[in-house]
């Protein structure tokens, strides 16, 4: 079954606005073709679509005697083919289209010419005359897999029209390790952004008629998203402002908060102990907001099948085959002695990844406004340690031993000075079950996203979160799990995997 856009009297500016919602979908393999009479706008159309995947302007020549044009876009390679010449499907195999959808996308002009090569799944983009002479009518038909996808571009590119942002400037913006994707809107009203997120369908059952997403609590759709978003606005934390919304269909317009995500404000030489004890102030701030009923528990199954990813992904990358029986019983055992140990006290928010990647600083705000926090949509209600040392053992940058100390010590001070029954001993056991735990976690994401989605880049920061995990095992209280590690997967087995 296909699916149909089409944009009647479409101006130069509309054919830019719809190259800049299909820039933002582009993937390896995707293949475009355009289709028209000479001077209809394919090339137009071609150079539309390549300076948004660049996200900068350059030199786009048309390929009529080159044939062939490729051009590096950063995140995806794009060759723009021109088949006008071409006497069969045997001359562009020659130029090499199988070898360029490997690697990137493709955009066709003049596919008639090799019709018997073009693959099912592919969307065909046709521009004829409009009404006017200025005018274009455009027909988007997306065939294959293409056709849920252009179904979707459609209704994206409507959320923004009836929102009021119909006609600002659309450009990709670097997203997270999820299914989330996101851009940033400039026009008259501002900047904003866009964020694209499809209700997520359960997978399979793995435990007890439950998918993974269902027993770890993650989030399904936006409206977790929007709900935290006003919680944590309502006690002054700069969290972003939701400014339309489709929780239906999962797409969000939400206030920007800039650029300035503290892995970058600290490399471009920005202090790393001022913006993380700010953070760590929000973390105080936390505790004394409600957790509204809704919100779900960080509970025994979601902490064992997160530490469980261990053994799913990262064991066979570093040992090769599943891991035996008798040693994930061990595990579990081992995991859920610690769990107990966790108890009911300092229950309160946890918004699962409070990290360099999703703090943003806004030095112009005042207090804790300071720190803008985004990526909480899977927020549970557990131990407070746990946000904490996802702040002082973060993932994405070195922690040193000593500013790490620093933000505990911070942390620990600023509670105590409101609540006296305040056991910094016993913070200090959760904290670091809660850390090994979540760098086990992390070691299983990591390999996952290497493994399954070819995402290698995450494998560079294993040796960090491995060494943030020893960290961890040090404590008295975690001498068990210690010492299963230490037999099955010690510190010098943990970068024994590809790309490491």
């Amino acid at each position: 079954m296909n699916a149909r856009w089409a944009v009647s009297d479409a101006t130069l500016g509309d054919l830019d606005r719809i190259a800049s919602f299909l820039a933002l979908i582009l993937a390896p393999g995707d293949l475009v073709t355009l289709i028209g009479d000479l001077g209809a706008g394919k090339t137009t159309f071609a150079r539309f679509v390549i300076r948004h995947m660049a996200g900068r302007d350059e030199e786009i020549p048309s390929p009529t005697f080159a044939l062939a044009q490729s051009y590096d876009c950063g995140r995806l390679a794009v060759t723009h083919f021109d088949c006008y010449r071409f006497s069969g499907p045997d001359e562009l195999e020659e130029l090499g289209l199988d070898d360029a959808l490997r690697h990137g996308a493709a955009l066709v002009e003049w596919p008639e010419r090799i019709a018997a090569a073009l693959p099912g799944d592919r969307l065909d983009v046709a521009i004829a005359d409009g009404a006017a002479e200025t005018t274009r009518a455009v027909l988007l038909t997306g065939h294959g897999s293409w056709a849920p996808r252009l179904d979707r571009l459609q209704k994206l590119a409507a959320f923004c029209e009836h929102a009021g942002w119909g006609k600002a400037e659309v450009s990709f913006l670097q997203g997270d390790a999820s299914t989330r994707a996101y851009a940033r809107l400039e026009g008259e009203g501002g900047k904003a952004v866009l964020m694209n997120s499809p209700p997520m369908a359960d997978g399979p059952p793995i435990r007890g008629g439950k998918a993974y997403s269902a027993i770890a609590h993650l989030a399904e759709d936006v409206t977790p998203f929007v709900a935290v978003a006003r919680a944590l606005r309502g006690a002054g934390i700069s969290a972003p402002e939701v400014l339309a919304e489709d929780l239906e269909q999962g797409f969000l317009i939400i206030e920007d908060l800039g650029n300035r995500v503290f892995g970058a404000e600290i490399a471009a030489g920005g202090d790393a102990e001022e913006l993380y004890r700010a953070a760590v102030d929000v973390l105080v701030t936390l505790r004394g907001v409600a957790v509204p009923d809704h919100v779900p528990p960080f509970d025994w199954p979601a902490f064992e099948i997160e530490a469980e990813l261990l053994l799913d992904w990262f064991w066979p990358a570093a040992r090769g085959g599943d891991a035996p029986g008798t040693v994930r019983a061990e595990f579990a055992r081992a995991w859920r002695s610690l769990f107990k140990r966790l108890g009911q006290a300092s229950t309160g928010w946890i918004l699962r990844d409070y990290h360099s990647p999703n703090l943003i600083w806004l030095p112009g705000r005042a207090g804790i406004a300071r720190v803008g926090v985004i990526d909480f949509q899977d927020a549970m209600r557990g131990h407070r340690a746990y946000d904490l040392v996802s702040l002082a053992q973060d993932a994405r940058r070195d922690v040193s031993d000593a500013l790490e100390a620093c933000l505990f010590g911070h942390y620990c001070a600023e509670v105590g000075k409101t609540d006296p029954s305040f056991d910094r001993e016993r913070f200090k056991t959760a904290y670091a079950i809660l850390g090994a735990q979540r760098n086990t976690k992390i070691l299983g994401i990591f390999a996952r996203l290497a493994a399954r989605d070819g995402k290698n880049a995450y494998l560079a920061h294993i040796p960090r979160v491995s060494a943030y995990l020893e960290r961890n095992l040090a404590h008295p209280e975690l001498a068990s799990l210690r010492g299963w590690f230490e037999t099955y997967l010690p510190a010098s087995a943990r970068t024994r995997i590809s790309g490491v």
